[in-house]
């Protein structure tokens, strides 16, 4: 068995003496989904749990079927990602600055880019197991992603925002997800080869790194430039006969960026 590496933000890290401490969560079986294993933080401020029906009904209308999609939506509450000044448009399925120029995607988004994941036909097989998303951003998607997958990976390039997400996530105690400050151009070879691979920014070319560390059976999910300064979502599923890409609705990401900064 693959031994799993070190990282630099560990997410299940007890709380600070006097501070309330969230009950341990269970481990999920082999071939499980981690969505029954993740609790939720109770009594931490705003009463979100009707918008985020509301929000989730918007979302089963809008044409997201999984239901594993829509509980991990309906439970990750999103205004804990946001700054406290956006907390009244959390739940508006619009995108919302972080801060450096970056963004949390609409929540439209992330259920559709994260039920595209769940259609790999190894996780239709044997549920999700191992991600890797490219740009963590403040958290938001890693912690929807936990919910359905067995294990995430999920690399930053900005130090602040690497930062933000391990403060947003540490209430969670998020023991299948794994922070790391990296170049996301070159994903994370030491966790490879992934069931699936999702970014959060958009280049003129999907980087190879990012093909060679897909698993067979997997897919990755990703924007890419399109003509005319557009931007598409590409869908690449690796088959045993070779690398399959269909090219879906138009969206709108931050630049794809290498380097750490």
């Amino acid at each position: 068995m693959q031994r799993r590496p070190g990282f630099p933000a560990q997410l299940d890290r007890a709380p600070a003496p006097g501070a309330p401490r969230a009950p341990a969560p269970a481990r999920p079986p082999p071939g499980s989904t981690a969505a029954a294993a993740v609790p939720v933080p109770q009594g931490l401020g705003l009463d979100s749990a009707a918008v985020r029906a509301r929000m989730v009904q918007r979302l089963a209308a809008g044409g997201i079927t999984s239901p594993a999609v829509l509980q991990a939506m309906g439970a990750v509450e999103r205004h804990r990602f946001v700054d406290t000044a956006l907390v009244n448009q959390a739940y508006e399925d619009t995108s919302l600055p972080i801060g450096l120029g970056q963004t949390i995607s609409k929540p439209s988004v992330v259920a559709r880019m994260t039920e595209l994941l769940l259609g790999a036909e190894g996780a239709r097989s044997a549920g999700l197991g191992r991600v890797l998303e490219i740009g963590t951003g403040c958290g938001y998607q890693a912690a929807v992603l936990a919910r359905v997958a067995r294990e995430v990976y999920t690399i930053e390039r900005l130090r602040a925002l690497h930062e933000k997400a391990r403060d947003n996530l540490r209430p969670w105690r998020l023991t299948n997800a794994h922070l790391i400050l990296g170049d996301g151009m070159v994903g994370y070879a030491k966790g490879a080869p992934y069931a699936a691979i999702i970014a959060a920014a958009g280049g003129d070319a999907i980087p190879e790194a990012w093909l060679e560390q897909l698993a067979v059976g997997g897919r990755l999910v990703a924007p890419m430039a399109a003509a005319a300064g557009r931007q598409v979502l590409v869908v690449i599923d690796r088959t045993p006969q070779g690398l399959q890409q269909r090219t879906l609705e138009a969206v709108h990401f931050v630049p794809l960026k290498s380097g750490i900064a």
